[in-house]
């Protein structure tokens, strides 16, 4: 069975996200999204809402488990033996980073990192920013899934 892993914080999960996980699932059997928990960070979803919505907007490819894990991805992978990480490319800035994470990454476990560009439809997409404009009044509907822009909305009036 061909396994794969789409990591991210998910906070919360774009249209971007959604896009490169559902090209994911055409390629592998199974695809895990993992919710990385980063304590050092506040999410403005509880990891618990970010799988919810995950769960919800992904139900339709019947091959995607959500769940979430504190620590290194390696790790997370070596427990469920999955040998491919599948990461987005929105520019060539996210691969000096990315690249880095790779090579240490199949270093510390031998797991490897497909890169996926992005469509260019989101390549200037991040959930940061999609949180900044929407809390400044702009319409972010097009860049989420609606069951997330809905929560997005409802999250930022209650702050």
């Amino acid at each position: 069975m061909r396994r794969a892993v789409c990591p991210g914080s998910f906070d919360p999960i774009t249209n971007g996200h959604l896009d490169i996980i559902a090209r994911a699932s055409k390629l592998y059997d199974v695809v895990h999204v993992a919710v990385m928990i980063n304590q050092s960070k506040q999410g403005l979803f509880t990891v618990e809402e970010r799988i919810e919505m995950i769960r919800q907007v992904t139900s339709d490819y019947g091959n995607v488990q959500v769940e979430s894990h504190h620590g290194l991805l390696v790790d997370f992978c070596k427990q469920r033996d999955i040998p491919a990480i599948v990461k987005g490319l929105r520019a060539v800035s996210d691969f000096d980073y990315e690249l880095q994470m790779a090579q240490m990454n199949n270093g510390l476990s031998g797991v490897e990192t497909l890169f996926v560009p992005t469509n260019p439809t989101y390549s200037f997409l991040s959930s940061s920013l999609v949180k900044e404009v929407a809390a400044w009044g702009g319409d972010v509907s097009h860049l989420l899934p609606p069951v997330v822009h809905r929560a997005l909305t409802e999250r930022l009036a209650q702050k």
